[in-house]
């Protein structure tokens, strides 16, 4: 059976265990009635069992017969809507863990950097998969068998006690004992089991950061240390594993024990009951039938606390992640109607803790011109770009897009209006085409492969991205691994060009490039500046010479502005960038032409 899958915005999915059980209580009511129907046709076939029996046994096959053939017919019944049953509420389950995860992506999406200085990827992957993965046993399985418990003791008390009340008395004495027993377990289990999946979370964390930092460790000969600390980390995993099965492995056992008095009871006292002839042979054999539908609920009782205790945990670990506010939010101004592309930044200061990065920044960028922001590494560039379309948390008054605050408006606006191309570009594990066509949404293949194609054109990649064995749809590998670090910056820089901004914001794309490329982007950004605005971070004086206005910032402060002309003439620290990079030129260029000296004459 299939069912259909509901794809709401994640705004409105609950994230609590409550709001999703609210959220599927159509299929929880579906689920209940087939749990009921089917605990009802069990009652019926005990009871038409013990009748059958006792005429059969009396002599009276045919009508034995007759009774036989109906209770086969329940019973093929009975299977359906026992699977039914399954199906629905297992889905429940299943919806609930797909909505969660969609809700949790969406939340960690707009979650900003401090969130991910306190919690590794790699923990939070465990949540996302391994705690979400308990929640679903719990809202699903878990759901399932407490109404279908509830249901067993109803049905089979209704058998039990209209063959013999003083038997079924004598089942049950067990109960209160076992009730106890699951109590003190289920305390157990819960501090045990968040360990143990908090222990789980540090690993994957440790195993995330080692593969992701594969090429460190071997580069540094890190390997011995990298295994011990994982082996730090596997063996804490490993003792609270251990410590979690021991009290789960002692649970069934003891339950089982407890559930058997109650059989041995049944053996016992029905014996004597039925040699005295208080019962007969087929109430006994219904009266045992029925005691084995409530047997195996009371023994999986030990299960579903330890399953309710490991979905609590888990949910505790998720709801983490829900209860962290985002370091940046959408603001209260609805999406204007046309964003035409001015930039306006007004004494912006920044601060990392008590570290001051920016200092009263301030400069205009109207439409369609050109900034370069020079200054040196650690000087607060990269932040800055990053502040623009409120990638870090901007503080409100101070960057305004045609006049309005960007704190105001939609998130989706203001990064759409402001593209930003970082520095150390992070490239997705697919082709290089789907790379560059991030932003492009419902293309026809034919035209998506000619905007991609022209973005990396204009970035000067398409010819080594041709050259790959299957070219544009060669897999780049995680974070690109397969592309050298120029060519990484440039199918960033494509992307940036499919996305077409009013405001295009540049992070040193000259960092990893040789001469040859370097020229080709600069060719590039200048057919940009004819088409958007231009923020150019860079480092380089033959780029920043291209733009309209250039400021250089030092310790976070602007301390020149003006043209590349106007700087030069200044004699400040532009200056002193220009005269080292053109040494730096001249030296390399004496490098390459560099003449093996001739040997020096030997004496006769």
């Amino acid at each position: 059976m299939t069912t259909a899958v509901p794809s709401p915005g994640t705004d409105s999915i609950p994230v609590t265990l409550t709001g999703q059980m609210r959220r599927n209580i159509p299929r929880y009511l579906f689920g209940i009635v087939l749990l009921g129907l089917y605990q009802y046709s069990q009652y019926w076939f005990d009871t038409r069992l013990a009748h059958a029996i006792n005429l059969a046994t009396s002599g009276e096959s045919s009508a034995a017969l007759e009774i036989g053939i109906w209770l086969a017919a329940v019973s093929l019944v009975a299977f359906g809507i026992r699977v039914l049953s399954r199906v629905v509420v297992f889905n429940a389950g299943r919806i609930s863990e797909y909505e969660l995860r969609s809700a949790l992506l969406g939340h960690i999406h707009k979650l900003g950097p401090s969130f991910f200085q306190r919690m590794p990827v790699g923990e939070v992957m465990s949540r996302a998969t391994n705690d979400l993965t308990h929640v679903r046993l719990l809202l699903g399985f878990g759901a399932l068998n407490a109404v279908n418990t509830v249901f067993a003791l109803v049905s089979a008390a209704a058998v039990t006690l209209s063959i013999s009340v003083p038997l079924t008395l004598a089942a049950m004495s067990p109960i209160p004992l076992l009730f106890y027993v699951t109590r003190r377990f289920s305390l157990n289990l819960y501090g045990r089991q968040k360990g143990n999946q908090d222990a789980l979370g540090k690993m994957s964390a440790m195993v995330q950061t080692s593969i992701s930092g594969a090429r460190v460790v071997r580069a540094f000969d890190l390997e011995a240390d990298q295994t011990a600390r994982f082996e730090e980390v596997n063996s804490d995993y490993l003792e609270k594993s251990l410590d979690l099965a021991r009290v789960r492995g002692s649970m069934g056992p003891v339950m089982q024990g407890i559930t058997s008095i109650g059989l041995l009871v049944v053996f016992w006292y029905g014996g004597i009951l039925l040699v005295r002839g208080e019962i007969d042979g087929g109430g006994f054999l219904a009266f045992f039938r029925a005691l084995g539908r409530l047997t195996w609920p009371l023994m999986a009782l030990g299960f579903l606390v330890g399953l309710v205790q490991r979905g609590r945990a888990a949910y505790s670990r998720l709801s983490e992640i829900f209860a962290t506010q985002p370091d940046i939010e959408d603001g209260p101004l609805p999406a204007p109607a046309e964003v035409k592309g001015s930039l306006s930044v007004r004494h912006l200061s920044y601060s990392i803790g008590d570290r001051p990065i920016l200092r009263d920044v301030s400069f205009e960028l109207p439409v369609g011109s050109s900034v370069a922001i020079v200054g040196k590494t650690g000087c607060g560039k990269s932040s800055l770009a990053r502040l623009l379309p409120r990638l870090l948390p901007t503080p409100p008054g101070t960057v305004f897009l045609d006049g309005v605050d960007v704190c105001d408006l939609p998130l989706r606006t203001v990064r759409k209006a402001i593209g930003y191309a970082q520095q150390d570009p992070f490239l997705f594990s697919t082709t290089a085409a789907e790379n560059i066509a991030l932003a492009l949404e419902d293309v026809d293949p034919k035209e998506k492969e000619r905007i991609v194609k022209e973005a990396a054109r204009r970035a000067h990649v398409l010819d080594e991205l041709l050259s790959l064995p299957d070219g544009l749809d060669t897999v780049v590998g995680e974070r690109g691994v397969q592309l050298s670090g120029g060519q990484k910056q440039r199918v960033a820089l494509g992307a940036a060009f499919v996305l077409g901004p009013q405001i295009l914001v540049l992070d040193d794309p000259l960092s990893a490039v040789d001469a040859r490329t370097e020229r080709g982007i600069l060719e590039a950004i200048d057919e940009q500046r004819a088409e958007r605005g231009v923020i150019l971070i860079t480092h380089r004086v033959v780029a920043a010479e291209r733009c309209d206005r250039i400021l250089v910032l030092d310790e976070g402060k602007i301390v020149e502005s003006g043209t590349h002309a106007e700087l030069l003439a200044h004699d400040g620290l532009y200056a002193a960038f220009a005269r080292e990079q053109r040494l730096e030129g001249e030296l390399a260029r004496l490098a390459e032409l560099e003449i093996p000296a001739a040997p020096l004459p030997v004496s006769p």
